[in-house]
């Protein structure tokens, strides 16, 4: 088997050494129940897959992004009561991201892509602090799953463990989705005040008293066919979007 030379899990010294990096990708997923028929890495899975094809692509243009191993956790502050669901509170993440970016610049590599697969990680405010500690650099962030509107393939536009995300696993692992017949119908309960007319207003989801199954829409029909029409779009223009990075001084960022 060829090493992929976009992966650092897959390479060596040798090959880093002798390689000019451009972009550096920091995949974050989490570690979550996903309704009754998907793993609770989905999140993981999905980053990880949507990185590495996304710099596979890039890497073909000549852009030369190096893809970091995935950090698995992430915020999961209102599904603490959940068995095994794993928080990573915002205030470990920047001493995690503050680490991560630390050794980088020391190394010389100046753009770095935080390249997020969970919806509640929620990294702007995090860079906004990190980045006067890193003048010299560019950090920006993708929810790759805000990409591509999801109306444009999906029926039922839940947020978790729903169409999409169901539609996505039967695309790139379909031996860790259970039969659909076992998933829940992902019905959730929304707070009162947003029936009443009141959706200006934000807080975070309780999912023991939103969720009876922890999914947040309906995965009934979900396809392999969506889930690879989909991830196409949303991997050429992430990819797109590397390439365009690479190739931009950071002298060059604003027009």
């Amino acid at each position: 088997m060829t090493n992929r030379p976009y992966l650092l899990s897959e390479v060596s010294w040798k090959t880093v050494k002798e390689t000019d990096y451009e972009v550096v990708i920091l995949p974050w997923g989490a570690t979550e129940a996903h309704n009754y028929h998907l793993p609770y890495t989905t999140d993981n899975i999905h980053t990880e897959y949507v990185a590495a094809e996304a710099a596979k692509i890039a890497w073909s243009k000549g852009a030369k992004s190096i893809v970091l191993p995935n950090v698995p956790y992430g915020v999961n502050t209102g599904q603490l009561e959940i068995k095994l669901t794993i928080n990573m509170s915002p205030s470990t993440q920047i001493s995690v991201l503050n680490d991560i970016i630390d050794s980088v610049v020391r190394q010389g590599l100046k753009k770095v892509v935080i390249f997020n697969g969970h919806g509640g990680n929620e990294f702007k405010p995090i860079v906004r602090e990190l980045q006067p500690e890193f003048k010299d650099i560019f950090i920006c962030v993708i929810n790759w799953y805000e990409v591509v509107d999801w109306s444009k393939y999906f029926d039922d536009t839940g947020d978790h463990a729903s169409e999409m995300e169901t539609s996505i696993m039967l695309n790139i692992a379909p031996e860790l989705v259970a039969p659909l017949s076992e998933a829940g119908e992902g019905k959730t309960r929304k707070l009162k005040f947003s029936k009443k007319g009141f959706d200006f207003v934000w807080a975070p989801r309780d999912w023991e008293k939103i969720s009876a199954d922890t999914g947040s829409g309906n995965p009934a029909k979900a396809t392999e066919e969506k889930g690879e029409k989909y991830l196409k779009e949303s991997i050429t223009k992430i990819a797109d979007f590397l390439v365009d990075l690479a190739a931009t001084s950071l002298d060059q960022l604003y027009v």
